[in-house]
């Protein structure tokens, strides 16, 4: 079974509050006398399931067209924090469930696949993520809009995972997908020089 977990983007998709929405059009239809039907849309890259690029956080950073592939393709473990608290997140990265993990996708319950922005969203601790990565972790991704906390300025888990050498993932749809290990295809748009790509992301059986 493939579980599609990309947001389906639409108008009315929420966005990052003050960031750009999704929004489309057409630039020729058949019905108008055209040939063919063409489309256009304009939209932030962080609208719906997206990888974030180092450029995000910082200048000089890696863009969206240098995001490596092979961080986002292989075995995840996707885990059940629904009805964790809000805000920084302990995890015991000895625990079983976690071993051999590359790539952690944590189902938070917090999404915007329901059509609203949430308020706020548990995310790792940065001890957490130092532990994970130490232990082989080279992705992180959310169902929630972002791996740092709703207010945070400082960005810390993006910072903590980008000097570490992993990436981001964020706004998964994961509501139907159970706690497990999967095998992740998230291949992120190769568009030069921005601080994000859109991503269609699934998970096939490991």
């Amino acid at each position: 079974m493939i579980h599609d977990i990309s947001i389906l983007v639409q108008p009315g998709t929420p966005e990052w509050p003050g960031d750009v929405p999704f929004s489309c059009g057409w630039s020729a239809r058949i019905d108008e006398g055209a040939s063919i039907n063409l489309s256009h849309v304009e939209r932030s890259p962080h609208v719906g399931t997206h990888a974030d690029a180092p450029l995000h956080v910082r200048d000089r950073w890696p863009a969206s067209h240098e995001l490596p592939l092979a961080r986002f393709v292989g075995p995840a473990f996707v885990l059940d924090v629904v009805r964790a608290p809000d805000g920084p997140l302990e995890l015991d990265v000895d625990d079983p469930r976690f071993s051999g993990c590359e790539r952690l996708l944590l189902r938070t319950g917090r999404t915007i696949a329901d059509g609203v922005f949430p308020a706020s969203w548990p995310v790792l601790s940065r001890e957490t993520v130092l532990a994970f990565m130490a232990n082989g972790v080279t992705l992180v991704g959310v169902d929630c809009p972002s791996v740092d906390e709703r207010a945070s300025k400082t960005l810390e888990v993006h910072r903590t995972l980008f000097e570490g050498g992993a990436y981001v993932l964020e706004n998964l749809d994961l509501r139907s997908v159970p706690e497990g290990r999967y095998e992740l295809i998230a291949l992120p748009q190769r568009l030069y020089g921005l601080d994000a790509a859109p991503v269609r992301a699934v998970l096939l059986p490991p």
